[in-house]
């Protein structure tokens, strides 16, 4: 394996990047651009010229303290911000995610990212492509890895790269993420073996998140494999895969989130907006799944295309066809919770899926912990879905289950009635009666924001329930945004819901 050391401050002022290889301390100053290494100093790799992370390998280290100078940098091959080390990017920079090296920046258990964006100057991680050309998978993609609890132990990150997570430290602070952008990422390194837009690996309650937004991820947009860390703020848009994907015992706190679909682009693993296990095999390995959702606003294919369930045949002449080995499927839920996985979900709407609610008893028992209120659906507004629950993963069937696999034709689903029970819980027949101002994200200038005679505004008690106790603003709507108006439109000035044809 090579490794790297950053010599100095990394990219100050147009300055270029050296690397020295392991095992030398080098203190002699930078001998610039144009200058050939000292016969003593061979080992030095020139690799940049002040516009370049990496070196189109995938293992090199950024070590020590680091800042960019605000800018635009092209990521090259997989880089590591290890152990100890921290790289901070200054807001209004954008790093464009290189095609042919894969790129993806991995920050290693005890390095810190420190990437604080504005609402007018947002970070933006990107394709290197030239606009008109950018796809899904183009590049890695953005993973941050902690020392929080998993209840795996110490994991290797999903997507192929080397690092290992997991620990007991729930404080533990892997940064900070705040207006940032991570677009077009997700390169199938192997099959089913992508990395996601944003990957969280037992990241602690130390760091700090809000305000991102995840476009044409070629697998989820979010996945967060254990960890404690909460969030708020988020955007998921047009992703291939699932919108929030939440495994391994993640306990975060997450609020006002908005996950918004592409209806020609789903996955062959069937797509849901959330997915959330509490481990591949369906145990009650502890910590559980525990995390925390209120006020989302998940905006699914129905009612913004004719025809939503044929997405292969779209996505193959498409613009976003990847041609990367990445195969093309259907929707599923707006909301899958199964193996056992205690995930609640608050004060939000579900609109345009093929399933509201499936609680899946494949492995594990999901409904158990559901009747015994280990798990809560309280205030969802659920509107134009085909069916209210099924209980059988890839099946579509309103009927009952208590193995996720046989059914009983003549019994409603067990997660239609546990839905239907649950204190506040709705059902609209059409995505219309949210009255919200714009919903379809096809057109121009959507809307999500809803209308002030909308059944989603004016609520009282909320915020009852004990999960709801910390952490949470206390609101009085259901759903990711109070209202219609600008001053409420908390996606103002950062967010891009067009970077196909942005100019970066």
């Amino acid at each position: 394996m090579k490794t790297f050391k950053l010599l100095g401050t990394m990219l100050l002022t147009g300055s270029m990047i050296f690397a020295t290889s392991c095992g030398e301390d080098k203190n002699e100053p930078n001998p610039g651009p144009g200058t050939d290494p000292k016969p003593e100093d061979k080992s030095e790799i020139l690799f940049g010229d002040g516009t370049q992370i990496g070196n189109g390998d995938q293992d090199f280290e950024i070590e020590g303290s680091h800042t960019l100078k605000k800018g635009t940098y092209t990521l090259k091959g997989w880089v590591y911000v290890t152990n100890g080390s921290e790289l901070t990017i200054p807001a209004g920079t954008v790093i464009k995610g290189d095609k042919d090296t894969k790129a993806a920046l991995i920050v290693e258990p005890g390095g810190k990212l420190i990437a604080q964006g504005t609402a007018t100057e947002p970070i933006v991680f990107t394709s290197a492509q030239a606009k008109g050309n950018r796809k899904p998978g183009d590049w890695g993609g953005l993973i941050i890895c902690g020392r929080a609890k998993n209840n795996k132990g110490a994991m290797i990150i999903e997507g192929g790269p080397r690092t290992t997570h997991g620990g007991d430290k729930d404080d533990d602070n892997s940064g900070i993420l705040s207006y940032v952008r991570v677009e077009f990422a997700g390169y199938p390194f192997n099959p089913d073996q992508e990395i996601n837009g944003i990957t969280f690996g037992s990241v602690g309650k130390g760091t700090k998140i809000d305000h991102l937004q995840v476009s044409y991820s070629n697998d989820d947009s979010y996945e967060w494999f254990g960890g404690s860390v909460d969030a708020k703020y988020l955007v998921a848009y047009h992703g291939w895969d699932d919108d929030f994907d939440t495994d391994n015992g993640f306990s975060g706190r997450l609020q006002f989130l908005l996950a918004v679909r592409n209806p020609k682009i789903a996955d062959t693993s069937l797509s849901n907006s959330f997915e959330s296990d509490n481990n591949a095999d369906g145990t009650t390995a502890t910590p559980l799944t525990t995390s925390v959702f209120s006020n989302v606003t998940l905006v699914g294919p129905i009612g913004q295309a004719d025809d939503f369930a044929n997405t292969s045949e779209y996505i193959t002449g498409s613009t976003y066809n990847p041609q990367n080995g990445s195969k093309t499927g259907t929707f599923q839920a707006a909301v899958q919770i199964r193996r056992n996985s205690n995930l609640s979900l608050f004060n939000s709407v579900a609109m345009g899926y093929p399933v509201g609610l499936i609680l899946d008893n494949q492995k594990g028992n999901t409904q158990e912990a559901a009747t015994k209120g280990k798990l809560k659906i309280n205030n969802l507004y659920l509107a134009q879905m085909t069916i209210v629950g099924s209980d059988v993963n890839k099946s579509w069937k309103d009927f009952y289950s208590t193995d996720g696999t046989n059914m009983d034709e003549e019994k409603e689903s067990f997660s239609h009635t546990y839905f239907s029970s649950q204190t506040g819980n709705r059902v609209l027949d059409a995505i219309a009666d949210l009255k919200l101002s714009q919903p379809n994200s096809l057109l121009a200038n959507p809307n999500w924001g809803p209308l002030a005679d909308s059944p989603l505004t004016g609520k009282t008690d909320l915020f009852k329930d004990d999960l709801l106790a910390s952490g949470f603003d206390k609101v009085d709507y259901i759903g990711a945004f109070k209202s219609d108006s600008e001053t409420d439109n908390w996606l103002k000035g950062w967010t891009n819901f067009d970077p196909q044809n942005t100019e970066y």
